[in-house]
């Protein structure tokens, strides 16, 4: 029987404090109406769009060192000579034989030009004539073997010189002048710094949003650790699998970097808009409770009665989230929602920023550092541990 008399006190409790209670004391905010951009703020590294690992091609003599690690060279600059005094005797040799071959050519033509008169004249049988007419053409044909020759050695001589592919950053070099070299021996490396990629990765639940900026190359902010402000890039590529192992998709954005801000293998901050809620409901994370039939806050009229409603979290940047179920203007509840019953009636705490006659700004919704209201600052720099 006290079991039953002690239910029915609970059953009646939300009844009493809907209809003489004593009101519940709570802070509220109004809800926002604005454009909410859904970003992901990950940790990345620079990685060079193009690097070059230049070897030999034929083992010879280092015969002089065009340039100095760390230099900064252009595309087909001369980096090293080998030594080309060989190859140069080659292509002295099959230009010689080509020249003799080209003067036998030359008398066999003018020899089968005659016979062809003779022959007219009956004054020798046709056969002959076709004799040196075979010779002719078996000389045209070592004529273009030569000249083959020829394009061989000149391109045996080009490996004696070794250019610069591309433009970059010379790294070290430990090659001197009679410095023996084979084609397995690296000489030096190029590193293009400008421009310059960041790669990051994204978790797979923001996949199609990120599809869909990679094909209108969104913006990404990039920012190292002592940088004063946050680099602006734009996405350029999304990976074709998603890592199973940790649920993320590999992209890849690619920076101006004319001051060398970004540097190969450097840790960085990214962040990267992949879309926008346009006229989004925000209110104070704060307001949500997390009930076990989901989400939910508590939404007061101007008669100061208090409704519970069921919400959906749309994004959540910041101390703030977009929802739907709540309209733009109308109060809900971020402090003392645990004191509030459903169609009970609150009083609003006249010290706390945000209720009416209070001094403060109040709650607009919006928080220094949100996704709303950040300028890039907001974006930490990476940890230096490698995940």
């Amino acid at each position: 029987m006290s079991g039953d008399k002690s239910a029915g006190k609970d059953a009646k409790a939300p009844a009493a404090n809907s209809s003489g209670g004593a009101p519940a004391l709570v802070t509220l905010a109004t809800a926002q109406k604005q454009d909410v951009p859904v970003t992901v703020q990950v940790n990345g590294s620079v990685v060079s769009l193009n690097s070059v690992d230049l070897r030999p091609q034929v083992t010879n003599t280092v015969s002089a060192v065009h340039v100095k690690e760390g230099q900064f060279v252009k595309a087909g600059q001369l980096l090293f000579t080998l030594d080309d005094r060989n190859d140069q005797a080659n292509l002295a040799r099959a230009r010689a034989q080509q020249q003799k071959d080209e003067a036998t050519m030359a008398d066999l033509e003018r020899q089968y030009k005659r016979s062809q008169d003779l022959v007219a004249q009956n004054f020798i049988a046709k056969s002959a004539a076709d004799a040196t007419l075979s010779q002719l053409q078996a000389q045209r044909a070592s004529v273009a073997a030569d000249r083959a020759a020829v394009q061989s050695a000149q391109v045996a001589l080009g490996y004696a010189t070794l250019r610069a592919p591309i433009a970059g950053r010379i790294g070290a070099v430990n090659i001197y002048p009679g410095t023996l070299v084979q084609p397995t021996l690296s000489l030096v490396t190029i590193t293009q710094l400008d421009p310059i990629a960041v790669s990051f990765p994204v978790p797979e639940g923001n996949l199609q949003d990120l599809l869909e900026a990679a094909r209108t190359h969104a913006k990404v902010e990039a920012v190292v650790t002592g940088g004063k402000a946050p680099l602006s890039g734009t996405l350029d590529f999304v990976d074709n699998t998603v890592d199973p192992q940790i649920g993320t998709v590999r992209a890849k954005a690619v920076f101006a970097n004319a001051d060398q801000s970004l540097w190969p293998g450097q840790f960085v901050g990214t962040r990267i808009t992949v879309r926008t809620l346009n006229g989004a409901t925000v209110v104070p994370a704060a307001a949500l409770m997390m009930l076990s039939d989901g989400t939910s806050l508590y939404v007061v009229d101007g008669g100061k009665t208090a409704t519970r409603r069921k919400v959906k979290t749309l994004h959540t940047f910041g101390t703030n989230v977009a929802v739907s179920g709540v309209e733009p203007g109308e109060q809900v509840v971020i402090e003392g929602s645990q004191n509030v019953r459903p169609g009970g009636k609150v009083r609003v705490d006249a010290k706390a920023p945000g209720a009416p006659g209070a001094t403060g700004n109040g709650t607009t919704g919006v928080t220094p550092g949100s996704a709303a209201s950040s300028d890039g600052a907001d974006i930490k720099p990476p940890q230096r541990e490698r995940a």
